[in-house]
Parts: structure tokens; C-alpha cells; sequence
């Protein structure tokens, strides 16, 4: 047994992080999550931290009921990465023209394409069945039917914060791409007008938190839930497969002599909620910060905009909920990051990197987040290393 077993009020807390080194705050939101009723299984990852409604980087089993405070309100989000037919030595020694073309092609920021992207004009893109997909617009909660011509034009855009496409070598010097994001703004807004509907029931007047709020079976408001938080999953999954697929018609023109080849892509979300079955039970499992490492599921495990990041096997440690940790997880807070590094600390830790390095990504800088190394040490027992990348290109919003 590799995790730290640590007394929870109706389940034990298991943690792959040494509980001495996780915030007091956080260790105090993971008890809060233990002592709900609908609570079976509580698993903590070694890039724990503090979060919003629940801990980043917990994995919260429960039966009959969801929180959807504890899911977040970027529903879905995640990674991509693609292994390409590059190598080091077909990239410039001038990375800042690919940079351009990357921002050119993706939207950051709060940004947005001006038309619609089609994906049937996308090169090799499985279109399957947008028709369908959008369709379903029509069924979500009235609160958001307004944004439905900003939810598409922001398919297949980037967002901010902790968001970025990198384009990254291996330790063989093979040139992979990657990115990470997820619903955009019509995941944010869906995630607020539930979370805000299940803070009004009853039933969770007197939880001793009220950002743990939650949705019981075989209710309306579940059930409405439900059909929003599955359909922002394929809005955010959807949204990575058209910004993939910007990103490699980048690399195909900006390498028509290298004629690029692209292995599969690899995915995952890491703020979501899936159907899955332990111990005879069917659960609800949220993964806040959290990725899906069932035996030979490929996973993303990012570090920060400076450091390293890894492509991972999972094991299928049912202890876990058969999960691994999201990325490096953040030390210290945004705020706090801001106060501490400047833009010149930006420059001496991201030296090497093409990307931005201004006071408008100073709380993305390597110091703020903990050691990916020492996150990937730590769940040796939940996944296995396939490749370690390290960035030469970084995009951020």
C-alpha cells in the first residue's frame, strides 16, 4: 500500500501526498467531503491542493448523488497530446513565427473565432455527428440559451489561466503537440446556475459547507444536471479535438517539406463526472484534478509552462477509484504568486521556452506549482511513465 491512510468522518481518506505538506485548509475540505452521507470513497493525489467547492486533486465516489461544486465550473476540462513525425532538428532555431501562427489559428483569452469552425473543412477530422451535438443545445437550462452563438464560436478556442497548447520534444527528440482546456464559458456558466440550484434544496441546508451542495437520484434537479454536465463533457472534449486539429494544420504548413505524420491522439478530461462500478456498488465518481488511469488508459500529467510533462499508462489501482493525479498541482495560490515572482523571475525560469513572458502570466510561473517530478514519484503505484516531454513552444491565453 503506497497511499496514507487518514481518518475521515464516514470514510477514510487515502492519500498518494504526504498529509504533513498538504495546507491546512485543504485537509480541512477533504474532512468536510468525508462526512457527506452519499459519501463511499474518498482518494487523494499527489497534487492536492486547495480548490473551489472541493480539493484539486481529489476523487470523490459517491452513490446517488453528485456535487457540483465539488466537478467545478470548467466541466470537462482536460488534455490533449500528439505524437508527431518531427524531430528536433527540423524546428527553426527562431521558435517566435510558429508562436504567432499558433495564436493566429487559437483563440486565447477570453477570444472567440468569428465564424463557426467547420470541422468537415478540417484536415483528416472524424466529423461524427455535430448536427446532433449542438441539437442538444436546445435542452439545457434556460439560464444559458442566450450564449448559444458564443458557445459555438468558442469551439475550438483556448481560455486562460492554466490553459496553453505547447509544442514539446521528448527524451528520443521527437516533436510532440499539446494543449489543455475545456468548456469555455458556456461550461462556467452551467456550473454556477447548478451549483446554485442545489445550494436552494433542502436537503443540503445543513452540510457544513455549502459549496458541497449536492444532486440526489431520481430528482428533476439531478436529472437536469446530469443532461447539462454530460453534454459540457462533449463540448470540452469536442472543443480540444478542433483545437488539435488547428494546431496540426499549423504544423503541416509550417513543415510542408517534412510532410508530418500524426500518431493518435491521446485524451482526457480531468474536471468531470463518470458512471463506474467498485466493490458491487454503481458510483457517481468525480475527478476535481484528477485523470482516469484504469489498466492501459493513456493519460496527460502536465507540469508547469517551464518544466517538464508526462504521457502515462494507468495501472487500475482500485484504491484510487483507478485515477492519477491531473499535473503538478499549485503551491501557492495565484495571488500569492503574483506578490512573490516578477517578470524577470518569469524569464530566468522559463528561459529556453518560446511564450510570453509578461506580468499577465506571472501566476502561471514555474515556481507556483509544485515539482512534477515528485508528483510522478509519488503515484508509482497509479501509473506508469510512456514519455516525458519538455516545451520549447508555450501558448498561454
Amino acid at each position: 500500500m503506497s497511499y496514507t491512510e487518514v481518518p475521515g468522518v464516514r470514510v477514510p481518506i487515502r492519500m498518494w501526498a504526504d498529509p504533513a505538506t498538504v495546507e491546512s485548509v485543504a485537509m480541512q475540505q477533504l474532512r468536510n467531503v468525508s462526512s457527506l452521507p452519499w459519501i463511499k470513497g474518498l482518494a487523494v493525489m499527489p497534487d492536492v491542493h486547495y480548490g473551489k467547492g472541493a480539493t484539486v486533486g481529489s476523487v470523490i465516489a459517491m452513490q446517488g448523488a453528485v456535487c457540483p461544486a465539488a466537478v467545478g465550473v470548467d466541466i470537462g476540462c482536460g488534455m490533449s497530446a500528439v505524437k508527431t513525425s518531427l524531430t528536433a532538428d527540423d524546428l527553426p532555431e527562431d521558435l517566435s513565427r510558429l508562436r504567432s501562427k499558433i495564436e493566429e489559428a487559437i483563440p486565447v483569452g477570453r477570444g472567440m473565432h468569428a465564424e463557426a469552425v467547420d470541422p468537415r473543412r478540417l484536415h483528416g477530422f472524424p466529423t461524427g455527428d455535430w448536427d446532433g451535438f449542438w441539437a442538444g443545445f436546445d435542452g439545457l437550462a434556460e439560464a444559458v440559451k442566450f450564449r448559444e452563438e458564443r458557445a459555438v464560436k468558442q469551439m475550438g478556442t483556448l481560455g486562460g489561466g492554466n490553459h496553453f497548447c505547447e509544442v514539446t520534444l521528448d527524451s528520443d527528440g521527437i516533436v510532440w503537440l499539446m494543449l489543455h482546456s475545456g468548456s469555455r464559458n458556456i461550461g462556467k456558466e452551467l456550473a454556477e446556475y447548478h451549483i446554485g440550484q442545489a445550494q436552494k434544496l433542502p436537503h443540503n441546508q445543513g452540510l457544513v459547507d455549502r459549496d458541497l451542495a449536492v444532486f440526489i437520484s431520481d430528482t428533476p434537479q439531478m436529472a437536469a444536471y446530469r443532461r447539462d454536465l454530460f453534454w459540457a463533457q462533449d463540448y470540452a472534449k469536442r472543443n480540444r479535438a478542433i483545437m488539435m486539429a488547428l494546431f496540426q494544420d499549423v504544423v503541416r504548413k509550417e513543415f510542408k517539406k517534412a510532410k508530418v505524420a500524426f500518431e493518435p491522439v491521446i485524451s482526457c478530461h480531468h474536471n468531470y463526472v463518470a458512471e463506474e462500478r467498485y466493490d458491487g456498488m454503481d458510483l457517481l465518481v468525480t475527478r476535481k484534478g484528477a485523470i482516469r488511469a484504469g489498466s492501459g488508459d493513456y493519460g496527460i500529467i502536465p507540469g508547469s509552462m517551464g518544466t517538464g510533462s508526462y504521457i502515462v499508462k494507468g495501472l487500475g489501482n482500485a484504491d484510487a477509484f483507478n485515477s492519477a493525479s491531473h499535473g503538478a498541482g499549485r503551491k501557492m495560490s495565484r495571488n500569492a504568486a503574483k506578490k512573490r515572482f516578477s517578470t524577470r523571475d518569469l524569464e530566468e525560469q522559463t528561459r529556453g521556452v518560446e511564450c510570453r513572458k509578461d506580468s499577465g502570466v506571472v501566476d502561471e510561473i514555474p515556481g507556483a506549482y509544485k515539482s512534477i517530478e515528485k508528483v510522478i514519484h509519488q503515484q508509482q503505484d497509479l501509473v506508469e511513465v510512456v514519455a516525458k516531454l519538455k516545451q520549447v513552444v508555450c501558448v498561454k491565453g
